[in-house]
């Protein structure tokens, strides 16, 4: 704490707030120091980020796709621990081993750079690059043990566990090892094994009720069985009837009127003997298999036979009651076991075979021993993945926090933010000011309290994917200009980072105020879009009546013979119209005068003042209504909406929103030719008769002596008036 009450910070103002510069290896030692409150953002998400992504990997310890200012004080801790000058961080180049510490730490960097160099056929290189550690694979071949703590099919040459390997993959997904191969970890085999540990339980359970004695063919059994159910229980019922009372012996099997009426039937379709008791009573309880049987029901006693009492008893001829009995329970014990039948999202992949084939076989434990292969050079390969880390944080550690504890980058205009994605051209227009979004509609409902003007834009690129996309959504604020045709549906251009030229399509605009010059001439425009709207509509109407008399003109002419005569011509009628037309004019000429005439008495350099209060009068409320969302703009909701924790204002003022959205202008020393061959012609008759009005109402004005100033009365003349009075 002293050493950070005695560091001297330097700040920055901008966006309507004090930001700490960051400058010297002294400024990075002391950050734990600085106050939180006055850091620009305290939070961002790891995606959607101009930065190397391994590198914010790295730095999301806990890998929950955001970073953390305690995550970034701990890895600026980290990286100034390695350095022997951290001078190095914020200058350009690849990191030199001189600049490693000598420390324990240091020479196993060292050692680790050297053995990589030796890799890359460099052995007396004295630097690397974050190109250099680019290909994981290079470094961490897949048929070796990385210590990552994964494992993937590559590593092993015994083929069951490839296998295994890569049914796990099939179920549960593959997780990326250190090789850049898919591959599984502990979770993923705990999380596959707990599920068929479940499965083979529940087929235990079988064996131990002996509820697998028709093996493979045990849903065909319990099928035969069903089919012949009701007919073998109503036979021994019969059989214990008669045992109960002998005279119902004869009642028990079939009637005799019944078999004459066959007798005269053609029995060529054993289905009309279907109805008949399955076999004679006299029988007794050991119902026959294979003689003595209802014809319509040999085939199914015969499956029956086949599958259910031959895997049990073997072969028999007849089937006791106690017999059947334990075949009931034994296909009911079945069905209850089958209706508890776990259902495990492994099983959707994988046969119920394979599943218990791997349990029984070990594999779990096979593959956590391969882990623990892959684990136990941990210590040895973490010397490497260290060495990757330093160097991206070499060169991404400073431009990181110049946009997370202060936003600089952004401010300063030498280059883009991280989280800026590219630019829009659109509408005459380029924007800046652009950042790549994942929801449209979440995010316009944060975004929009930054007040400022948004396209909310559908990005693609068919066939040429970039970064494995070829869509991308974007949010983009216009700061400066006009508004003009910027609506959903219009067509853009936008160039990423790299340069990628992307499709864009408007699909979604907030309004909000762009600048004041767009203000003022807002409600113009708004009285002019009203009055072109409902001309155009009186003039569709007028047209559409029209059309309507001459249909209907037409219709009668078709339909009456004689024409209906014409009417008189009513003079006083005519006269009438033309009396209201020139009252209508006068009165118009007399107001247009009567202002003439107010205006004509001002003194001249009033009239100037004059129309400046009237064009205040109309414009000044939009204008101060604008003024005061320009000066709320804020660039702190747009990020928010995007998961950042925007710790101050962040404000976007007018003039550097004209730095953001940038006018389309002629390059200097352009020759313009101002005559254009095919522009509309200039109409001269609207400037005539406002000349003939202004010179009408000038003669008006004259004419009443509006521009003669009126005699002075002698003030002896005066007098005798007043006295007389």
């Amino acid at each position: 704490m002293t050493q950070a009450l005695a560091h001297r910070w330097r700040f920055f103002r901008a966006g309507g707030f004090d930001q700490v510069q960051l400058e010297t290896p002294a400024d990075l030692a002391a950050l734990r120091g600085l106050d939180q409150k006055l850091w620009a953002s305290l939070a961002c998400p790891v995606n959607n980020l101009e930065l190397d992504r391994r590198m914010l990997e790295y730095i999301d310890l806990n890998k929950d796709g955001r970073i953390r200012a305690p995550e970034i004080l701990d890895v600026v801790d980290w990286t100034l621990a390695r350095l022997a000058d951290p001078a190095v961080l914020f200058q350009p180049g690849p990191l030199q081993l001189a600049s490693l510490t000598g420390d324990a730490e240091g020479s196993r960097l060292r050692l680790a750079a050297q053995r990589l160099l030796s890799l890359l056929g460099r052995a007396d290189g004295d630097s690397l690059t974050p190109a250099d550690t680019a290909n994981l694979a290079q470094l961490f071949p897949p048929r070796e043990a990385n210590g990552d703590g994964l494992v993937p099919a590559s590593l092993t040459d015994d083929a069951t566990l490839k296998a295994a390997i890569a049914d796990i993959i099939a179920c549960l997904g593959a997780q990326t090892d250190r090789s850049g191969e898919p591959a599984i970890g502990v979770e993923q085999i705990a999380a596959f094994f707990d599920q068929a540990r479940q499965m083979h339980a529940w087929h235990a359970r079988a064996a131990e009720q002996g509820l697998d004695v028709f093996g493979e063919g045990t849903v065909a059994a319990v099928e035969a069985l069903s089919a012949v159910r009701d007919k073998i229980d109503d036979y021994f019922t019969r059989v214990a009837m008669a045992e109960f009372d002998p005279r119902a012996a004869a009642l028990m099997n079939a009637r005799e009127e019944e078999l004459v009426r066959l007798a005269s039937l053609s029995l060529a379709d054993a289905g009309e003997v279907a109805g008949l008791p399955l076999a004679a009573v006299q029988q007794g309880d050991h119902l026959p298999l294979s003689k003595g049987l209802n014809p319509a029901w040999q085939d199914a006693i015969a499956a029956f036979r086949q599958r259910v009492v031959v895997p049990v008893y073997g072969e028999l001829d007849s089937l006791s009651r106690e017999q059947w009995q334990h075949l009931l329970t034994l296909c009911g014990n079945y069905l209850a076991w089958q209706a508890e039948a776990p259902k495990p999202a492994i099983a959707e992949v994988l046969s119920r075979g394979r599943i218990l084939e791997l349990v029984e076989q070990g594999i779990e434990t096979r593959l956590l021993a391969l882990v623990e292969q892959d684990q136990a050079v941990a210590e040895a390969a973490g010397g490497l993945v260290d060495l990757d880390k330093l160097i991206r944080l070499r060169h991404g550690l400073i431009e990181l926090l110049r946009n997370f504890v202060s936003f600089q980058s952004f401010y300063a205009r030498q280059d883009k933010a991280v989280f800026q994605a590219g630019v829009l051209y659109i509408d005459g227009k380029s924007c800046d000011l652009v950042v790549e979004v994942g929801d449209v509609e979440a995010h316009a409902k944060v975004a929009a309290a930054s007040d400022c003007f948004l396209l909310y834009c559908a990005c693609t690129r068919r066939g040429e994917p970039v970064r494995g996309k070829e869509a991308l959504n974007i949010v983009v604020a216009v700061t400066a200009g006009s508004e003009g045709d910027l609506q959903a549906g219009r067509h853009g251009l936008f160039y990423d980072r790299e340069g990628n030229d992307w499709d864009a399509t408007v699909v979604k605009v907030v309004q909000n105020a762009i600048s004041l010059r767009e203000a003022f001439w807002s409600p113009y425009r708004r009285v002019s879009k009203l009055v072109s709207d409902q001309v155009q509509k009186l003039a569709a109407s007028r047209d559409a009546d029209m059309v309507n008399k001459a249909a209907a003109k037409v219709g009668e002419t078709g339909a009456a013979p004689a024409a209906t005569p014409a009417p008189a011509f009513d003079i006083a009628k005519f006269a009438g119209i033309f009396a209201a037309i020139g009252l209508a004019v006068g009165a118009l000429g007399t107001a247009l005068a009567a202002v003439v005439t107010g205006i004509l008495s001002l003194v001249w350099w009033q009239i100037p003042l004059l129309f400046l209060c009237v064009l205040l009068a109309i414009s000044g409320p939009a204008m101060l209504l604008a003024w005061f969302k320009l000066r709320r703009r804020s660039l702190g909701p747009i990020l928010d909406g995007n998961g950042w924790a925007v710790n101050a204002q962040a404000r976007i003022s007018i003039p550097f929103g004209t730095e953001l959205t940038q006018m389309a202008v002629l390059p200097k020393g352009s020759d313009r030719a101002l005559r254009d061959p095919y522009a509309n012609k200039p109409v001269l008759w609207p400037w005539i008769i406002a000349l003939l009005l202004a010179l009408g109402l000038g003669y008006y004005a004259w004419s009443n002596g509006a521009f003669s100033p009126a005699p002075e009365v002698p003030a002896e003349a005066a007098a005798p008036v007043d006295a007389a009075g």
